[in-house]
C-alpha cells in the first residue's frame, strides 16, 4: 500500500519534471456555494494534465533493461501524452494505444512527443486489452494509468501541495476515473489531516468507481456507456486494482455529476477564470453546481485535472451557453 513517505519521496523524484501548479481562489465558485473555493490548476501542468506526476515517478524507476526495451500503455489521452513526453525526455521508446474515439487534441499531443501511436477499439477498455497484449508480445513493461503504487504516489503530490498552501482546507474534490489521482491525494491529505473530507466525482455516463464502492466490490462498466465529454473518467477499474482498496479506506465519498452540469462547468470556468479545461477537469465544479448547499461556509479545494479539450467541442459548449 502507498504511504505518505512514498508520496513525499515522489515529490522529490519529480521535482525537475513536473510543475508546482497554482492554487487560486475562485470568486464565482465561492459565491456559488457561499464558501471559499480554490481551484488547483493542473490544466497548467506539463502536457496540461496531472498525469506527468505519476508517470515520471514510474518511469524514473525503470531499470536500464526496461528502458532499452521501451514501454507500452493504454490511455484515453492524457496518460498517453504524459508517457510519450516522459519517454522522450528520458530517452527511450514508448508505444501508446488509445481508443479510436479519443479526442484529436490528445492524439496530436501524443504524436508530437514521438511515441508510436496505435488507435484501437471504440472504448478505453478495448485499448487497454490491446496494450497488455502488446506488452507481452514485445516484452515491454506495461505502464498502468492507475493500478501502480508509483503512479499513485506521484499523483499524491497534488495533495501535498494543496495542504501546504491551504492548511485550512475542509474538503478536497477530485475527478475519478481509475482512481489513481484521488487515491494518491486521499493518502497524502488524510495521513496529515484526517478531518479533511475527500470527495470524488464521476460522470453519470461512466460511474464505475461510484458503483463499485456502493457494491463493496469492483463491478464491470455498463455494456453500452453513454457518450460523455469527460472521456478521461471513462473505463473499467481492473480486477484487484490497488486504487479500489485505497478508495475504500481513504475516500469519504464518490458521487456523480450530470453531463449538462459538466458542460456548464467548462463554460463557467472559462467565463469567470479564463481557464480552458476539459470535461474531466471541470467535473469537480459541476459537482458544486449540483450541490451548492452541501459546501456552504467551507473551504474547498477543487482539482482541475486537465485542460486538453477538443477546440471544436469547446467552441460548441461556449456557443451553446452564451
Amino acid at each position: 500500500m502507498v504511504e505518505l513517505e512514498d508520496i513525499i519521496q515522489a515529490q522529490k523524484n519529480i521535482a525537475s519534471y513536473a510543475k508546482l501548479t497554482p492554487l487560486v481562489q475562485s470568486r464565482f465558485a465561492s459565491e456559488l456555494v457561499r464558501g471559499n473555493v480554490f481551484l488547483k490548476l493542473e490544466n497548467q501542468q506539463v502536457t496540461h494534465s496531472f498525469k506527468v506526476r505519476g508517470v515520471f515517478n514510474r518511469l524514473l524507476s525503470l531499470s536500464s533493461e526496461e528502458r532499452a526495451k521501451g514501454v507500452v500503455t493504454a490511455s484515453a489521452g492524457n496518460h498517453g501524452q504524459a508517457v510519450a513526453y516522459g519517454a522522450q525526455k528520458l530517452g527511450f521508446q514508448a508505444k501508446i494505444v488509445v481508443p479510436t474515439r479519443a479526442p484529436q487534441v490528445k492524439v496530436d499531443g501524443i504524436r508530437q512527443y514521438g511515441a508510436e501511436l496505435l488507435l484501437h477499439g471504440d472504448t478505453y477498455d478495448e485499448a487497454e486489452k490491446k496494450a497488455k497484449q502488446l506488452a507481452v508480445q514485445d516484452g515491454r513493461l506495461y505502464i498502468s494509468p492507475y493500478n501502480d503504487e508509483l503512479i499513485v504516489a506521484g499523483h499524491g503530490t497534488v495533495g501535498l501541495e494543496i495542504l501546504k498552501e491551504l492548511p485550512s482546507v475542509d474538503v478536497v474534490i477530485v475527478p475519478v476515473g481509475g482512481g489513481g489521482l484521488i487515491g494518491g491525494i486521499a493518502i497524502a491529505v488524510k495521513s496529515q489531516k484526517p478531518t479533511v473530507k475527500v470527495v470524488g466525482v464521476q460522470s453519470t455516463a461512466s460511474p464505475v468507481m461510484y458503483e463499485s464502492l456502493k457494491a463493496g466490490k469492483i463491478v464491470p462498466p455498463h455494456r453500452h456507456e453513454r457518450y460523455t465529454i469527460a472521456e478521461g473518467l471513462v473505463g473499467a477499474v481492473e480486477k484487484g486494482s490497488i486504487t479500489f482498496s485505497i478508495a475504500q479506506q481513504y475516500v469519504d465519498e464518490v458521487t456523480l455529476a450530470r453531463e449538462e452540469s459538466i458542460r456548464q462547468a467548462v463554460y463557467l470556468i472559462w467565463k469567470n477564470e479564463k481557464q480552458m479545461v476539459e470535461g474531466s477537469g471541470a467535473s469537480g465544479v459541476a459537482l458544486l453546481l449540483e450541490n451548492k448547499d452541501s459546501f456552504r461556509g467551507q473551504t474547498v479545494a477543487v482539482v482541475i485535472s486537465g485542460g486538453n479539450i477538443d477546440p471544436y467541442l469547446f467552441k460548441s459548449i461556449v456557443a451553446a451557453e452564451e
